[in-house]
């Protein structure tokens, strides 16, 4: 996946000088059905890899330039004088917890899928979803759902064949032909009405070439009843010209975020121009959850919040919408957003919260919600440094004679979101220097509580702390979920590397009081030996990538379901090692 890197003179920051600067435009917008889709009748996975191609896409991250902010914006090089400073997490194990888990997809799994049909692809990019008795991992580009006991309920499919797309790359034919390739999904399941809802975006390529060309789109797959290994309806968003604000269109929506209310379901995105990949805007689009569920034709009309803009700036950045665990009591009809504010890529102590209201308009002819934020003040946090791990055999890297690669931290905005117990629960990742040894990858997380009053929207910190691993050796704690259950019990989800662990899972338990110690959950095997931390690949740093996401949800029981990036000791590709773990742990 590509990255953009730019370093410019002082930094600067241009605020709004006027609110129309800052102005959310707001829209119709329609999506439309596009038809219907088993994942038990998938084409099947080839018994071994035919090809070698990989797929280096517009993946914009943390290095890429916001509007009018010039400055270093390169993330690895803060100084240890203005990082946060915790004390370090004790470590166990999981013992004396309820836990059980079971290894899940891999990049095996994914690259052999539709029958070899797929490219070679970092990071996995993890959706999670857990509910009556399913769980449902999709990763890039593929989709399983398993028993909660870990047991496969069906084969492995494409992303691309499940939503009723050519395959990314077939290799039947000679020269091989590129079709569009799918990237970011998520999952999410709607305890309230028993539907399973994947999202993901779809970049259409040139067959010949593989060229990235308009149109974009955002596809919505949505289950038809309780049981996800039987149909699903296909629907479709064109994000072609989403955006333009800063950067003109065709436009891509990258890293689509998902949430859901009582009444709707929530998409947001960051638009990228898709001639240059310079940042053209954030979006929001608001739908109604009951229609998504009965579509069978044509086309459903909802609400699109384009050029958004937060805490005087005249642009967003990756707005979190949240989920309700199962059992837990909806906002009146309010679905709230998180995001997160260092532009700069250096430190930070504010976040932002979001209130759309009026969401039971959806439902409505004539659909009148609002969108307000606000910005609230909160510990500090700051771009993490990338991660050493520890030595290894790494067969990739070795067979090109390069050095072990780094693991990437990305960036420090705003995970997942969840509305529970009356309060809002999110990680960002971060950097920290504990007691001993140099800066490292943490997670800062937050629990706040939301309020609406008078047409604005306020919150409160009601607690807030990190997840750090104290040592003279950099450990660190990359891409954190946070999940709790109706009662406000869960866990922080992510991985856990350093110069004393291969790539590994684990959680730390949370409620309103704070944290608990961190228990590895998965023991990793192998450093990492991914692609796309070597140059021979066009890789531009010794910086594999990883994440960019990990998931974390509650099923009905109160059991929260964990997805993390690892690498396990198992069968592997010519070109990646990364695989996933799967956690239940239940909160006592």
């Amino acid at each position: 996946m590509m990255r953009l890197h730019r370093q410019i003179g002082p930094v600067l920051v241009v605020l709004c000088a006027a609110a129309t600067l800052c102005a959310q435009n707001r829209s119709t917008r329609q999506i439309t059905v596009a038809g219907t889709s088993n994942l038990s009748a998938q084409p099947g996975s080839a018994p071994t890899e035919i090809g070698n191609e990989i797929f280096i896409g517009p993946e914009v991250d943390e290095q890429f330039t916001k509007p009018q902010i010039t400055g270093t914006i390169s993330p690895a090089r803060v100084s240890s004088a203005h990082v946060p400073t915790p004390r370090g997490s004790a470590v166990t194990t999981t013992a004396g917890d309820v836990f059980s888990g079971f290894n899940a997809l891999s990049h095996l799994d994914q690259r052999l899928a539709n029958n070899g049909n797929q490219f070679s692809l970092e990071p996995p990019d993890q959706g999670l979803a857990v509910g009556n008795g399913f769980v449902v991992e999709a990763v890039n580009d593929a989709v399983r759902v398993f028993s909660t006991s870990g047991t496969p309920l069906t084969g492995t499919a494409a992303l691309s064949s499940f939503l009723g797309l050519p395959p990314a790359i077939d290799r039947s034919k000679t020269p091989v032909v590129y079709g569009p390739e799918p990237t970011d999904p998520k999952i999410y399941y709607d305890a309230s009405t028993q539907r399973f809802f994947l999202t993901t975006l779809v970049l259409s390529r040139k067959s010949d070439t593989g060229a990235l060309i308009a149109p974009v789109k955002i596809y919505i797959a949505v289950s038809q009843t309780s049981d996800p290994t039987r149909n699903w309806t296909i629907l479709t968003l064109d994000v072609t010209n989403d955006g333009g604000a800063f950067a003109a269109c065709p436009c891509f929506g990258d890293q689509p975020l998902i949430g859901a209310d009582a009444n709707g379901f929530y998409v947001s995105t960051n638009g990228f121009a898709l001639a240059t990949f310079s940042f053209s805007g954030a979006n929001l689009y608001a739908f109604s959850k009951s229609a998504l569920e009965s579509a069978t034709a044509g086309a459903i009309t909802g609400i699109h919040f384009g050029n958004l803009s937060e805490a005087g700036m005249p642009f967003a950045f990756s707005v979190q919408p949240a989920t309700v665990p199962p059992g837990g009591t909806f906002a009146n009809n309010t679905e709230y957003l998180v995001s997160s504010l260092d532009f700069t890529n250096s430190v930070d102590n504010r976040l932002v919260i979001w209130a759309l209201t009026g969401t039971d308009t959806l439902n409505s002819a004539s659909p009148n919600v609002s969108l307000f934020n606000a910005v609230v003040n909160t510990q500090s946090y700051g771009a993490p440094p990338q991660a050493q791990q520890k030595p290894g055999p790494f067969k990739l890297g070795m067979s090109l004679k390069d050095h072990e690669e780094l693991v990437s931290a990305n960036d420090d905005r705003a995970q997942q979101v969840v509305f529970a117990d009356g309060k809002l629960w999110t990680a960002v990742p971060t950097s920290a220097k504990t007691q001993n040894g140099p800066v490292r990858a943490a997670a800062a997380w937050f629990i706040l509580s939301p309020a609406l009053s008078g047409g604005a929207v306020s919150a409160s910190v009601v607690n807030q702390g990190y997840i750090a691993i104290d040592g003279s050796n950099q450990q660190n704690v990359l891409f954190p979920s946070v999940a709790v259950n109706s009662q406000g019990k869960g866990v922080v989800a992510f991985s856990v590397v350093g110069l004393d662990l291969f790539p590994s899972t684990g959680y730390a338990p949370i409620d309103v009081n704070g944290t608990g110690a961190i228990r590895i959950s998965a023991l990793g095997a192998l450093p990492d030996d991914g692609f796309t931390g070597y140059a021979q690949f066009g890789a531009s740093s010794r910086v594999g990538r990883w994440g960019d996401y990990s998931a974390a949800v509650s099923d009905e029981h109160g059991t929260i379901w964990m997805g993390n990036e690892y690498i396990p000791n198992a069968l592997r590709t010519v070109n990646a090692n990364w695989g996933t773990f799967i956690g239940g742990f239940t909160p006592q």
